[in-house]
């Protein structure tokens, strides 16, 4: 019984791995996504909130499957941060003049906030463009982390770290419909819960895109 269970997961890992292999950054607008959808399907009100010019960003989706137990590596922002304060994010930051691409901006910033290695990071693909309404135009990387991997956060920047099990982001009961204010309209969003955690924004979008490729 416990082989069924875990054959859907697994299956889905393996899809995932699979169709995220030698993918490249995507910066087509047509691909973009806000949120948890793409910008051509956003509340137009929701468009006009973004500013013009967005600064470009980039994250580390970072990939666990230590102790035989697929996870994805999260952090809680430190809640003194201008921006995004107290939120569950993945570690990432602007892209500097002197990174070579969205790759070495996201390990970058994965050292710095989590004190990750690149001997311990190794690249597999990206996912489409994310846009927050803070104005950046973020660049998803994705990468699986060394199994001895053991994030050492910078309480400047993370408050904590945890994995999320690749098998919640799966079930469907732990997704959230529910409605937010932004910007003083009131727009239809989807969360993820995971026990105390309400993942929410950019970072269920990215998340949400995951379980997609996973399962589509």
């Amino acid at each position: 019984m416990m082989a069924a269970r875990n054959a859907v997961p697994d299956a889905a890992w393996n899809r995932l791995l699979e169709r995220l292999a030698g993918s490249q950054p995507q910066h087509d607008p047509q691909f973009i996504r806000i949120g948890a959808g793409l910008a051509d399907s956003t509340d137009p009100r929701l468009l006009k909130l973004i500013p013009p010019v967005l600064r470009p960003a980039a994250v580390l989706i970072g990939l666990l499957h230590a102790a035989a137990t697929p996870g994805i590596l999260l952090t809680v922002r430190a809640g003194h941060l201008r921006q995004h304060a107290g939120q569950i994010a993945f570690p990432g930051g602007v892209i500097e003049a002197g990174d070579a691409g969205p790759a070495e901006a996201a390990l970058r910033e994965a050292r710095e906030e989590v004190g990750l290695a690149a001997v311990d990071a190794q690249v597999i693909g990206y996912l489409p463009d994310q846009v927050v309404l803070t104005g950046f135009r973020i660049t998803p990387v994705i990468a699986l982390l060394a199994d001895t991997f053991a994030p050492r956060v910078d309480a400047a920047e993370v408050q904590s770290s945890f994995v999320l099990p690749f098998a919640a982001l799966l079930e469907a009961a732990n997704e959230r419909p529910t409605m937010r204010n932004i910007g003083g309209i009131d727009v239809a969003v989807r969360d993820l819960q995971f026990g105390e955690h309400r993942i929410w924004g950019a970072t269920a979008g990215m998340l949400f895109a995951l379980r997609a490729l996973a399962l589509s």
